[in-house]
This record gives structure tokens, C-alpha cells and sequence, in this order.
């Protein structure tokens, strides 16, 4: 499937579940068609309750929902939940779902990490927000800051149509050898109100993600900001943003100071030296986790969605950003990113970091190969190639009566 760059777009910037969870919720209430959502992850707390009553009432009074989650990311959802929602006629589908070994989950890899929501084709939201309530600042010391947007225009129609392939043939994972490269749709003629959609998956669009990110960091002229949750990219992406500064471009990166997760931190670590004796300027946001997967540059680019910049978004999931040409909502996010760097983030200082000895860089360079390469190898594994599976409904009590009723007066064994 190719993408193509969108007029006349309208686009909201969402952060955080306090604007995201209302706009859909919301938007669930008004549907009359569709609904179609995809998300990593769905707990079954007061926000996944919350998305469940929406749905069950949407499907209720008609409209078609299909509901697609992460085996991974969503595995502990009961049967009463699910169940409840299909008997109401929702297409529950549940990506690569494997059984436990030794207590252990093994779909470690190759994860649907999209959260993508379509309704009625005529409204969509995209970005790195989950349905849990870790999304929701008043979590408290580990809610997320997070992002999304809302959009409408001829964008949604793009959307709709990729989440409906997705929702409607089988999982298609092939090997990273022997696949044809796919090169990016570039705009043109840069304006406002444009969107692109751009995905990565395990065949053709595998880079596409990584590439506008370099070809961003490329045309920069004056700054450029990326927030990313888990940053650990591959060298092109590192060089392109050493290139950029050593030009004269201001480039700003927002990381996790405060981790969800310590190995994010000591990757990243190992990245400083090279970035800020390059003229990077590197920030560790220290209020809370971070899960923000959101870039500006200049006046007019930007992008928010679910891709990390680390082995596993831009090698293994399964991911969707939206790129955006506007000028205001580039204002927006660059408002709101400055708002970040002057409260809630501390500059990692060249002086502050550990002389370089040549032990020091061999043992970083061993630990980030290893790093990098290791979730890419083991994905190779057949153990790890994915497939979707469609939850049917539960099997009515009294219609299943009522149907050996009816066989038995016909003859027939029920």
C-alpha cells in the first residue's frame, strides 16, 4: 500500500489521556458506521472499562466495531470482558497471541505497537497513546507524557484503508532478505493542513519511518526537537543528527531521565558522548516517564505517532506516525516541547559525562552492537513470526438449547 501526501487536513494536537481519552470516547458516542481501533495495549482498568462501554453501546445500536490488540501488550484481558463484547457482534482480533512457556510470554517480538482509531471514516486519531490509565497525569509518579492527534480531511481516507487491509488479511511477515525497498512519498509542494500517513512494517515499508526522520534532519535549516521515549537509533539516524548540528542547525533531543523501564537509560547513556560532542543538545525530561514519540523541525514539520527510535520500532513492530506540513500545529508542538525543556528537563552537560578512555569506548561499542542487533536476530526466529487470530463469540446457552431442540424434532443429532 503507498501513501500519499494529503490537502487540507484539519489536525489537533491531544496530550496526554485527559484530551485524548475524551476526543475518542467521544467521537464513539457519535459513530453510526465504524469503528476501527488498534492498540498495543488495553488494560482492563478505568479507562479500558471506560472504552469497553463506549464500544458495547456503539455496537449495541448498530455500528460496526472491530478491535484489534497486541498478544503482548494486551494479555491479560478476561474472558468476560472480551466475550461480552462479541456476543454484541464486535470483531475482536488479538495479534500473535501465544500461550505461555515455563511462565513465560515468547511473542516478545514483532509487535502490533500502532494505536490507530477510524471512525465513520470521517474522523482518526493516531499517535502513542494506550487505552490504560498510566496515560492519565493523575496516575501519579509513573503516568506518562504522552501524545496524539486528531484529524479530519482527506488523510482519514488513507487511514481508514490501511487499518481495514489490516483488520481483513492474514498477518504476511517475511524475511528481511530479498524485499524491495520502498522510498517515501515527498511532498512537492510544502504548505499547511498537509498529512502524510507512513507506516513500517516486515515488508516493503520497513525504513519508511527512519527515512523521513534522516530526510528531516537532512533539510533542516534552523532547529530541530525530537522527543522520543526509547531512543537508541542505527547509525545513519545518529549521523544525520551530528551532521545537522555540526552545520549549524540547533538540534534538541528530550529522553527519559526518569525510565519506565533502567535499560532505556543506560542505552541512551552510551549514546551522549557522541551526540553532544557533536553539538547535539541532549535532555533528560525528569517529571515522569516519558513515552512521547513526537519531532519538529523549522517551521512547518513534524510528526507525532507510535514509532520509538530503537531496534524495536524501526527494525521489528509493527508502527504508524503521521507527518505533518503546518504551521501552526508545528507551533503548537514546539510550544509545548519548550514548555518541557524549561520546566521539567535537565541538559546533560559535556563536562558531566565520562572521559572517553579507550576501555570505555570498546566496552560501549561492544554493549551497542549487542543492543542494537540482538532484537533484529532474534526476531529471525520462525518462534516469533506473528499471526492474527479473530476471537469468536461465546456460544449462547439458550440458543444452543434451543438449537437441539429444533435438530432433535427434525431427526437429526445434535
Amino acid at each position: 500500500m503507498t501513501m500519499n501526501w494529503r490537502d487540507g487536513n484539519r489536525i489537533q494536537l491531544l496530550e496526554n489521556g485527559e484530551q485524548f481519552f475524551p476526543r475518542v470516547f467521544g467521537a464513539i458516542q457519535r459513530a453510526q458506521q465504524s469503528v476501527l481501533l488498534e492498540t498495543f495495549i488495553l488494560f482492563e482498568d478505568n479507562v479500558g472499562k471506560a472504552l469497553h462501554r463506549e464500544l458495547l453501546a456503539a455496537a449495541k445500536r448498530g455500528v460496526k466495531i472491530e478491535l484489534m490488540v497486541d498478544g503482548y501488550g494486551s494479555p491479560d484481558l478476561s474472558d468476560e470482558f472480551i466475550s461480552s463484547l462479541t456476543s454484541a457482534g464486535v470483531r475482536f482480533l488479538y495479534y500473535d497471541p501465544r500461550p505461555l512457556v515455563m511462565g513465560m510470554r515468547t511473542n516478545v517480538f514483532r509487535r502490533l505497537h500502532r494505536k490507530i482509531v477510524v471512525v465513520d471514516g470521517v474522523i482518526a486519531f493516531v499517535g502513542g497513546i494506550n487505552f490504560s490509565a498510566e496515560h492519565n497525569t493523575d496516575f501519579g509518579p509513573e503516568a506518562k507524557q504522552d501524545y496524539a492527534v486528531e484529524v479530519k480531511g482527506p488523510i482519514v481516507d488513507d487511514i481508514g484503508a490501511f487499518v481495514a487491509e489490516a483488520f481483513g488479511s492474514e498477518a504476511n511477515t517475511r524475511r528481511w532478505w530479498g524485499q524491495r525497498s520502498h522510498r517515501p512519498a515527498r511532498n512537492q509542494k510544502p504548505g499547511d493542513a498537509q498529512a502524510l500517513f507512513v507506516f513500517r512494517d516486515n515488508d516493503e515499508h520497513r525504513d519508511d519511518i527512519e527515512q523521513h526522520y534522516m530526510e528531516m534532519l537532512s533539510n533542516a535549516k534552523q532547529d530541530v526537537i525530537i522527543a522520543n521515549a526509547y531512543f537508541f537509533p542505527g547509525y545513519r539516524l545518529l549521523r544525520e543528527m551530528k551532521n545537522a548540528a555540526q552545520r549549524g542547525v540547533r538540534v534538541r533531543l528530550i529522553v527519559q531521565g526518569e525510565p519506565d523501564m533502567p535499560i532505556v537509560k543506560v542505552g541512551a547513556e552510551l549514546l551522549y558522548n557522541y551526540l553532544v560532542g557533536g553539538g547535539v543538545e541532549v535532555y533528560e525530561y525528569i517529571r515522569r516517564p516519558l513515552h512521547g514519540k513526537v519531532a519538529v523541525q523549522d517551521q512547518q514539520w513534524a510528526t507525532v505517532g507510535s514509532s520509538n527510535l530503537d531496534p524495536l520500532s524501526l527494525s521489528l513492530n509493527l508502527e504508524a506516525n503521521l507527518i505533518i506540513h503546518d504551521r501552526q500545529f508545528n507551533q503548537t508542538l514546539r510550544d509545548n516541547l519548550e514548555q518541557l525543556l524549561q520546566k521539567d528537563c535537565v541538559r546533560v552537560r559535556e563536562d558531566k559525562l565520562p572521559k572517553r578512555t579507550w576501555l570505555q569506548l570498546t566496552k560501549s561499542v561492544i554493549v551497542f552492537h549487542f543492543l542494537r542487533h540482538f532484537p533484529a536476530i532474534a526476531g529471525w526466529l520462525p518462534a516469533h513470526t506473528p499471526k492474527v487470530k479473530q476471537v469468536p463469540p461465546p456460544v449462547q446457552p439458550e440458543l444452543e438449547t434451543q438449537d437441539r431442540v429444533d435438530s432433535e424434532k427434525q431427526g437429526v443429532k445434535s
